[in-house]
């Protein structure tokens, strides 16, 4: 079976897989004599042979898993740069290499797990598969109910809203209140922060329970190796979450259900400042007939297109258009004929048809009279004669297609039409 060369590196307990990624992408890593420096080449550990530094890698260890019960003043990790305790100094007699799953702040205390497992770690961190981790704390002061109901709900922190919690009460006194809390999250100090959003600090912090751990009677500085049946149900759980979140619940509807965080009610508006300076309105003026105030707006609306309305004729009468049709043109009166058509009738005989000159028709010419003939045209006449190739042209064709017409020799020309 072929695995990815940095996760076999990882599981036989030589390095991280971080650590795993940085030997191959250096070179100190070959696959049957080549060095190999691509992340993600695939090996199968039956066929192939895989050396780091030039040794053999050894066989994969088997996944080990083991609870610890973390004391106070004692860092999570597995080494400190400021020299603090780790958890790595209270595993004595551990010889495979195990990594903390989670962490627990330095004056917390309670359950850890330990494995060298990478992927159900990822599963059981990460926020997706929603693995459920319960801490058993003490708070400065009693919560009341609202309290309690704004925990399960969720509350607001810097980094947006928590999801939904479980709050039950343990005990309480006159001046603090133990508290039974169950997240699905894993946010930095995120229970500190979420009894600080409601006006409480911790005083203790202990935690009991993670997915189907529980810490029971352990003593603190204590560890011990899961049982068989426990590795089992840890592995089921976090196989049952995996495939939960790749096929996610349904609601009625069909769509799948997904967490909303709560939404803050929106701000009260201001009340909007009074107007200064508006002293009180003009009275109107009295209207007059409705007729009339139709016509005056109609005046007033076409007043500003540049063009003058065209007066009604005598005798129409303005009719008002119907209710959401805009305003219609009404139509003109029968024509007046004879006597009646009054002072703007066409005038006949010379003055029937004048000249008038137009604003921007340009200059136009005046129209000739009739054309002079005989002596009197003005101008000298053409002649015909020797030395004019001037032919007159009569209408039906010219002069020298005719027969028996004289050309300009006064020679006769033949005729070209046939007898018949």
């Amino acid at each position: 079976m072929e695995v990815r060369l940095q996760k076999l590196i990882a599981g036989t307990g030589l390095a991280s897989r971080r650590k795993a990624e940085e030997l191959i992408t250096s070179g100190r890593v070959t696959i049957n004599g080549s060095v190999v420096k691509e992340l993600g080449t695939k090996v199968d550990p039956a066929r192939d042979h895989v050396k780091v530094d030039g040794k053999h890698l050894r066989a994969a260890q088997p996944y080990v898993y083991l609870i610890l019960n973390k004391p106070k003043n004692v860092m999570s990790t597995l080494d400190d740069p400021e020299g603090r305790p780790t958890v790595k100094d209270l595993l004595h007699g551990v010889t495979v290499r195990v990594f903390p799953v989670g962490r627990l702040d330095f004056d917390s205390e309670g359950l850890m797990l330990l494995t060298n497992h990478g992927d159900l770690a990822q599963a059981l961190l990460h926020p997706r598969y929603h693995v459920p981790k319960t801490y058993l704390i003490k708070v400065k002061g009693v919560l009341d109910d609202a309290k309690i109901e704004a925990l399960e709900r969720g509350v607001k922190l810097e980094d947006g809203f928590t999801a939904p919690a479980k709050v039950n009460k343990v005990s309480k006194a006159e001046s603090n209140s133990w508290l039974e809390v169950t997240i699905h999250e894993g946010r930095k100090h995120q229970v500190k922060r979420m009894v600080e959003a409601v006006g409480h600090s911790v005083i203790k912090l202990v935690r009991v329970r993670m997915g189907p751990l529980l810490l029971g009677d352990l003593a603190p500085r204590e560890y011990r190796f899961l049982t068989d049946r426990e590795a089992n149900r840890l592995r089921d759980l976090v196989e049952d979450r995996v495939a939960r979140a790749e096929r996610p619940e349904l609601d009625a509807s069909g769509k799948p259900t997904r967490w909303m965080p709560p939404t803050e009610p929106a701000p009260p508006r201001p009340p909007k400042p009074e107007r200064s300076g508006r002293g009180p309105k003009a009275q109107r003026s009295e209207r007059g007939p409705r007729s009339q105030r139709s016509l005056a707006s109609a005046k007033s609306s076409r007043s500003g297109r540049g063009t003058t309305r065209r007066p009604m004729s005598p005798g129409a009468k303005f009719r008002r258009p119907a209710k959401g049709v805009g305003f219609q043109r009404t139509q003109a009166g029968p024509i007046p004929q004879g006597a009646d058509r009054g002072p703007g009738s066409r005038p006949t005989g010379p003055d029937q048809n004048p000249q008038r000159t137009q604003p921007g028709a340009g200059f136009q010419r005046p129209r000739s009279g009739a054309k002079p003939q005989g002596p009197g045209r003005g101008m000298t006449v053409r002649r015909s004669g020797p030395g004019q190739n001037f032919q007159q042209k009569r209408r039906g064709g010219s002069s020298a297609s005719r027969p028996g017409q004289r050309g300009p020799a006064g020679k006769s020309r033949p005729s070209t039409r046939r007898r018949a």
